[in-house]
């Protein structure tokens, strides 16, 4: 392997990794956790098989002992470029981060972490995925995993208010909250713009959307690149601080709100000037507020999708509920709901990965079961762009004709309406 390689892969190997390495009894409880080996049966989707790569560089240059048995012969032998080549699909195809492995684990290993920090040696020898090489690409010119540049970003914005006849605020100073979005709402999704006009406008906020920093979406954490997460999560700073606003937003966007709410002032190395409140987290102060009265309820039957990144990860686990309830005349809880909900199956840049495709619409029937067991399900919230596309894309693989709505546009629609609705803050 190069020296590139093996430093970057031996450099994760802190204090905290080292004990998840020698602390693994290999009970095989992760494996049952994991969405790609329910969905295959395949034992190489064992998540702490997949950390192999990891254990025996350890093993071999850090592990106590290693001299002793060094002279014994036992170590484990070096590992190679090729090898490293070959993990690679099982690191970026068969891992979203999702952390349900983490939450079964009873030895406390942070096997989605440890994967994320696996990830920087594979980085920093670009030995990545096609489709992951072409996000990083557009990150690099644009900012954008997509390649959404400003310009797309005012068209569609000019688009919106056209349609909608609602005002999306940019560029403006001294607001009191700035609004990320991810590229899929920009160019999939851009209702979503026209329904925080409407719930800003109706609560009462002050808000903006940058053209230096529009973009949620951390690629640098998906493909397991420090320098690339530090420089995205930087951008937004040195926007929010330019324009003096209060809060900034995360969106329904599953990366981004770890990327930029629990990672960001250690990669950057200080803590903000600022709030980052997660959309779902505004809603529910607004909601509890009495910001937004309830109107009329939607009488499908509905349920919600737990994104890993917001909900097992990122603790949101009642404010969507508490949303739902005021938005919903008939919610059903699917199995396994909250911080055990299973990951759609994208996550962690499996979806901007297209040589995974084939694999992550076979994890998402694990989902297509949670679903089919709900029984009458009219329509699913899913309060993550990321995971919404691939639940449109799967749920048209597995014949479903079940609706995907987005949680900030559901809560938009059922709120009550007063004479000023409809103009922006």
């Amino acid at each position: 392997m190069s020296d590139t390689a093996l430093t970057t892969l031996l450099d994760q190997v802190d204090a905290d990794i080292a004990a998840y390495l020698e602390s693994c009894v290999h009970c095989g409880l992760c494996a049952e956790a994991c969405h790609f080996h329910l969905a295959t049966g395949d034992p190489k989707y064992t998540p702490t098989y997949k950390l192999t790569p990891l254990v025996r560089a350890y093993k071999r240059h850090k592990a106590p002992l290693r001299a002793i048995k060094g002279m014994l012969g036992l170590l484990p032998p070096e590992v190679t470029e090729d090898e490293l080549r070959e993990w690679e699909d099982l690191v970026y195809d068969s891992c979203t981060m999702c952390g349900r492995c983490t939450l079964v684990c009873p030895m406390g290993i942070d096997i989605a972490g440890t994967i994320r920090k696996m990830r920087e040696a594979w980085a920093a020898t670009d030995i990545l995925p096609d489709g992951l090489k072409e996000a990083r690409r557009h990150v690099e010119e644009t900012g954008s995993p997509m390649g959404v540049t400003a310009k797309a970003l005012l068209a569609q914005i000019a688009h919106q208010e056209k349609e909608a006849g609602v005002t999306i605020p940019v560029d403006v100073e001294g607001a009191e909250y700035m609004a990320l979005l991810s590229s899929m709402e920009i160019m999939g999704y851009p209702e979503v713009m026209v329904a925080y006009a409407r719930i800003f406008s109706r609560a009462g906020i002050s808000w903006t959307i940058s053209t230096e920093a529009y973009e949620a979406t951390n690629i640098g954490v998906q493909i397991g690149s420090g320098p690339l997460a530090r420089k995205l999560v930087q951008k937004i700073v040195d926007a929010a601080e330019k324009l003096g606003v209060k809060h900034v937003i995360s969106p329904e966007c599953g990366h981004a709100y770890g990327a930029l709410r629990w990672a960001g002032p250690n990669l950057i190395g200080r803590p903000y000037s600022f709030e980052v409140v997660h959309i779902i987290e505004l809603l529910d102060r607004l909601r509890s507020q009495r910001r937004l009265p309830p109107g009329k309820a939607d009488g499908r039957r509905i349920t919600l999708h737990d994104p890993c990144q917001i909900v097992r990860r990122g603790g949101l686990l009642r404010e969507p509920r508490r949303l739902l309830s005021d938005s919903c005349a008939d919610f059903v809880e699917m199995k396994g709901a909250g911080i055990t909900n299973l990951c759609c199956g994208g996550g962690g840049g499996v979806s901007a990965n297209p040589r995974a495709r084939t694999l992550q619409t076979a994890a998402f029937g694990e989902k297509m079961k949670q679903l089919d067991e709900i029984g009458g399900v009219e329509a699913v919230v899913v309060p993550c762009a990321n995971c919404r596309g691939v639940f449109e894309d799967s749920l048209f693989e597995y014949d479903s004709d079940i609706e995907v709505i987005g949680l900030s546009e559901l809560v938009a629609e059922t709120m009550a309406r007063d004479a000023a609705d409809g103009k922006g803050g």
